[in-house]
């Protein structure tokens, strides 16, 4: 064997225990039961370490030396392996094991503690994660050249640091500022919509967000649905897990959710078979993952043509109620709302959220803010951009998962990926003029496909913004995010 084909032996190898390592996370949310916490924090402890070891062993170093690939994708390849390598011999497997165990434990406390709103439960446990957090960050840092927070955030999206996003965010917060009033005005004029009439069986819900996930495209032979406190996406690419949270009051939580993380299952499942298991055939990054799951749930189904199509199938699901109308179900479920919770955020005020969680999360990396005092600067942050003040911690810092399963650097890929979404739908329209008379039909083949050959089928050959530039002829242009929004929310 060549010193390249040890490696792709070697990284296949380490994918696998990444693959058994993502099953025991779905397991965790969706069908562990307490009493497993300790047991599962420690296997996936063990997971990483070996992980680790096998990614850090000495043999691999010189592997990387003497190896030569030909052709695009295996340069790309050996190049993404040996980030990879850079990146695991910054940090001692004892403070990998540490982490895992650490962030599976505080995201165990976290659930009860959001439960009961108590976020003095969760702050030992988060105190200790960021601990963690700060010491990857700096030994990253040393390694990388990177600042402590960009060394994070590049362990999601490669190649984005803070500096260019936070002028991105900046400008938007200031659009924000005039648009929002405007949106409320124009919404307010035209009245408030009827309220979606239940109850909403969950058993028929099931069957409904069931259904719309295959007819999206997402194979029955390939993928799962499941309940979980917070909708997520995981599993492998040629076994997804996706699961969401049903409300027989509401039944957006559960189609919307289900949509969301369609986008996101139908990615993983576009991922080229021939680079399985290898770093060039992994996902782009959370911001494309997150561009993916936003062109399919925001862009694509809350879209007047689908819509149409949804109004249809709810009626047969639920009866034939008018609130169920199509017209209705945009007005419900495209209401521009100043709220709480991030994950219930229209598309406008949803950036708001995410640009919260950038400044507070940056803060706690670089020591300006510790743990204890992240209530109130949540609440005093809040009010600054939407005008509003959380009335309890479940419906502050304590609503999202994130932070407390040690996802630092995660937040900003969620807006980055809102714009980049609008971005692929402009040019996905331009190429595929029948589009929309398709989505009315319920059928997004022909959006999938054009995203299968523009986004999934490259999965990591090129970078954010280099793929960008391949499917849309540009990087990321923000303007074509609010020229969506003005086109939805603003026109009279």
């Amino acid at each position: 064997m060549t010193a390249y084909d040890r490696l792709l032996s070697r990284f296949s190898r380490i994918a696998a225990l990444g693959e058994a390592a993502s099953m025991l996370h779905w397991d965790a949310s969706a069908v562990m039961p307490l009493g497993g916490g300790a047991a599962r924090g420690e296997q996936l402890a063990t997971l990483a370490g070996l992980s680790h070891e096998m990614l850090t062993d000495r043999r691999v170093e010189d592997d990387l030396a003497e190896a030569t690939a030909e052709g695009e994708w295996h340069e790309a390849n050996l190049a993404l392996m040996r980030r990879t390598h850079l990146r695991a011999t910054a940090l001692p497997v004892e403070l990998v094991e540490a982490t895992a165990r650490a962030n599976s434990a505080c995201e165990k406390v976290w659930r009860e503690a959001k439960a009961r709103s108590d976020f003095s439960a969760v702050r030992p446990f988060l105190e200790e994660v960021l601990r963690l957090q700060r010491e990857t960050a700096q030994a990253l840092a040393v390694r990388t050249g990177l600042s402590p927070y960009d060394a994070l955030m590049d362990s999601f999206q490669r190649g984005v640091t803070a500096a260019e996003v936070e002028p991105v965010f900046e400008a938007y917060a200031a659009w924000l500022v005039e648009a929002l009033p405007r949106a409320e005005a124009i919404q307010a004029r035209h009245g408030d919509p009827l309220p979606l009439r239940g109850p909403f069986p969950t058993a028929a819900q099931r069957e409904l967000c069931r259904s719309l996930s295959l007819r999206l495209g997402l194979e029955e032979a390939h993928s799962r649905l499941d309940e979980s406190l917070h909708p997520f996406c995981g599993g492998t690419p040629t076994d997804v897990r996706i699961t969401t949270f049903y409300s027989e009051v509401d039944p957006a939580k559960a189609i919307l959710g289900v949509l969301h993380e369609t986008g996101h299952a139908l990615y993983e499942r576009g991922l080229p078979a021939s680079f399985a298991r290898q770093p060039v055939g992994e996902a782009a990054g959370m911001a494309a993952h997150e561009s993916q799951s936003l062109i399919v749930e925001m862009q694509a189904c809350r879209s007047d043509p689908f819509l149409r199509f949804l109004s249809g199938e709810m009626r047969a699901a639920f009866g034939d109620d008018p609130s169920l109308e199509a017209g209705n179900l945009a007005r419900n479920w495209r209401r521009v709302e100043r709220g709480f919770i991030r994950v219930d955020a229209d598309e406008m005020t949803y950036p708001a959220h995410v640009i919260l969680r950038f400044r507070l999360e940056r803060a706690m990396i670089e020591g300006r803010l510790e743990a204890a005092d992240l209530p109130g600067a949540w609440s005093e942050g809040l009010r600054g951009l939407l005008g509003i003040t959380p009335p309890d911690d479940a419906r502050g810092c304590l609503q999202d998962i994130h932070w407390h399963d040690g996802a630092f650097g995660y937040f900003p890929s969620y807006t980055l990926g809102a714009m980049a979404a609008a971005q692929l739908m402009k040019a996905a329209r331009q190429a595929e003029p029948e589009l929309d008379a398709a989505m009315e039909r319920g059928d997004l083949s022909p959006l999938l496909s054009w995203l299968r050959r523009e986004v999934h089928g490259r999965a990591s050959l090129l970078g954010f913004q280099d793929l960008l530039r391949a499917a849309t002829g540009k990087p990321l242009d923000t303007s074509d995010f609010t020229a969506h929004l003005s086109a939805r929310y603003l026109a009279e």
